[in-house]
C-alpha cells in the first residue's frame, strides 16, 4: 500500500514510511494466518463396497427358507469358486423357482445381467409326466420367466432363452455360464436329441473368448454302473462329465469339494431326489424320512472350466 493512501498521524510515522520503500514489508514467514471463524470441511466419499460385501448384502436379504440351504448349497462360496463379480453377464441354466437368480439378481446389480435359459421345447415331451398344457406354457417360457424374475429384486437386467435357440441373446457376450444341478437331465436325452451336446455347444457360443462354464452336479460313485449313472437317477460321474464339457471345446480349471457329501453313497437302488429337500421315498415313513435328513443333501461335483480359443467341435 502506498503512503498517499495511508492517514497520516504523525512526521515520525511519515519518515519512517519513507525509509521502509514508501512500501509495506511482506509478512514474517513465522506469522501464523488468520483462521476462518468457521471452516467448511470436504465431505469424505463414501467407501465402494468390496465384491464379497455386496454377495454377503444379497444373502442377507433372501428369505429364512433360503437361508437354511445355504450350509448344504454354499452359495457364497460356490459362486466366488466360479469368479463371480458384480457387473458381469451371467447365463444360468435351469433357474427354476429363482433360488440362485435371486442372490444373482441383486449382487451382479444395475450393471450386470442374468440370462435365464430353459430345457429345449422339445425335450419336454421326454419325461413323459408333464401335461399338455404345461408343456404348451413352455412355448411363452423366455417371457414369463423375465416378467417373474423382474419381481424378485432391483439389480442385473434380465433375459431368457431356451437350448437349441438363443434369440436375440448375443454370441460371445457372456461372463460366464452356470450349470448348477442342471446336466444330469441334458444327459440323461442325450442320445435321443442330442440335448447335452447342444446346451454345451450354446453354452460355448455365449461366452466371451476365456469365459467361464462353473457346473455343480449330483456325483455318482465312480464304480457305479454306467446305465445306472446317466443322469436318470439325478446322478453323473465325474470323470463323464469332464470328458464331455472338454470334447465341447472347454478346458479344466479347477474342482473343489465345497459342495461334497461323503455320507452320500447312492446305490443302483437309489435316486437323488429320496434326499434332502425332496425326500421322495420317505413322506409316509418317518424312520427313513429321518435317515435321509441325516445323510443331507446329495454329494456334489464342482467344476470350473474355461472357454478355449478354438471352436467348439474343431
Amino acid at each position: 500500500m502506498s503512503i498517499a493512501s495511508k492517514t497520516v498521524y504523525g512526521s515520525g510515522l511519515v519518515a519512517a514510511l519513507l525509509i521502509a520503500g514508501c512500501t509495506e514489508s511482506a509478512p514474517d514467514a513465522t506469522t501464523t494466518a488468520e483462521t476462518p471463524e468457521t471452516a467448511i470441511e470436504a465431505p469424505m466419499p463414501e467407501a465402494t463396497p468390496s465384491s464379497s460385501e455386496l454377495l454377503e448384502a444379497a444373502l442377507d436379504a433372501q428369505s429364512e427358507e433360503m437361508k437354511a440351504r445355504y450350509a448344504a448349497r454354499n452359495p457364497a462360496q460356490t459362486l466366488e469358486f466360479f469368479g463371480i463379480e458384480p457387473g458381469m453377464t451371467v447365463v444360468e441354466a435351469l433357474p427354476g423357482g429363482g433360488w440362485y437368480s435371486k442372490i444373482l439378481i441383486p449382487y451382479l446389480g444395475e450393471s450386470g445381467k442374468l440370462i435365464g435359459v430353459d430345457y429345449a421345447l422339445d425335450m419336454w415331451p421326454k419325461f413323459g409326466f408333464f401335461s399338455d398344457e404345461q408343456i404348451e406354457e413352455k412355448k411363452t417360457w423366455t417371457t414369463t420367466w423375465v416378467e417373474t424374475a423382474n419381481g424378485w429384486g432391483d439389480g442385473a437386467n434380465v433375459e431368457a432363452f431356451v437350448f437349441g435357440d438363443m434369440g436375440d441373446v448375443e454370441k460371445e457376450s457372456a461372463d460366464a455360464v452356470l450349470m448348477v444341478r442342471a446336466l444330469h437331465n441334458l444327459n440323461r436325452f442325450e442320445d435321443d436329441g442330442a440335448f447335452r451336446t447342444q446346451a454345451l455347444q450354446d453354452a460355448y457360443d455365449v461366452l466371451k473368448p476365456g469365459g467361464t462354464l462353473g457346473i455343480v452336479q449330483h456325483r455318482a460313485p465312480s464304480d457305479a454302473p454306467d446305465d445306472w449313472a446317466n443322469g436318470e437317477n439325478g446322478y453323473l460321474k465325474q470323470a463323464a462329465v469332464i470328458a464331455a464339457v472338454e470334447a465341447a471345446g472347454f478346458e479344466l480349471v479347477d474342482s473343489t469339494e465345497i459342495n461334497a457329501n461323503p455320507a452320500d453313497q447312492p446305490t443302483v437302488d437309489d435316486f437323488v431326489w429320496r434326499l434332502p429337500p425332496s425326500l421322495g421315498t420317505s413322506r409316509d415313513n418317518e424312520e427313513l424320512r429321518a435317515e435321509m435328513i441325516a445323510i443331507g443333501e446329495s454329494d456334489r461335483m464342482t467344476l470350473k472350466f474355461r472357454k478355449t480359443d478354438s471352436a467348439a467341435g474343431d
